[in-house]
């Protein structure tokens, strides 16, 4: 897809994500509107070449489709199964298992790099996963104080499990019981911690944690 403007490209594969460029731009590092000046007003005239690599491995697309010349190499790694690679969004802000974080900054800080394969046959899509760190000790032995956890912020029925929630300015990482009728309670696998019961719209349900990563 050589003759394919960049812009239009991006703005056709964000759409097919279901991704909006705010958070592309995150993704990347950079501020909320960085991609959406340059989609709409041509500033800045090119990407740089690391944004660009970093949204084309996340897409799993050439290069070249988001403007970089024909001779570069694929952006598309394969790895030892044959499939490809796709880079999730390591954010600033930490989940707290304690008395809670303040959710002062989302920007990328990084990636994890997952199997497509794998991410496809968990029934899960890098368009809506973050890897957040966990901070306190109030989910042990389930997560640990360091731990990094991949929450997926699909919207959907809410159940029972383990969610990244906000709560007032505070981001938490709590186990959620929706046995009480319009009620949501907030529950610590420490059992030293006691339960926080909540009316459901007092808490916005960021996502829910699917993957783990710790230090033995």
């Amino acid at each position: 897809m050589p003759d394919t403007d960049p812009r239009e490209r991006l703005l056709q594969l964000a759409g097919q994500r279901g991704i909006s460029l705010s958070r592309l731009s995150g993704l990347i590092g950079r501020n909320s509107s960085y991609l959406q000046q340059f989609v709409r007003k041509g500033s800045p005239r090119k990407l740089e070449e690391t944004d660009r690599r970093t949204l084309a491995r996340f897409f799993g697309v050439e290069e070249s489709q988001l403007g970089a010349p024909e001779e570069f190499s694929s952006s598309r790694e394969v790895n030892t199964r044959g499939g490809e690679w796709v880079d999730v969004p390591r954010l600033a802000v930490g989940a707290s298992a304690g008395p809670g974080a303040i959710d002062a900054d989302e920007r990328a800080i990084g990636a994890f790099r997952f199997s497509a394969r794998w991410l496809r046959e968990q029934g899960l899509d890098a368009a809506n996963l973050s890897a957040i760190s966990v901070q306190g000790d109030s989910m042990e032995p389930t997560l640990r104080d360091g731990d990094e956890i991949l929450v997926d912020c699909r919207t959907g029925p809410l159940r029972d499990g383990i969610h990244v929630v906000r709560l007032d300015e505070a981001v938490l990482v709590k186990r959620i019981d929706t046995g009480l009728p319009g009620r949501i309670v907030l529950m610590s696998d420490n059992s030293t911690y006691r339960p926080i019961e909540l009316e459901a719209g007092e808490v916005e349900v960021v996502g829910r944690v699917v993957w783990k990563s710790g230090r033995m």
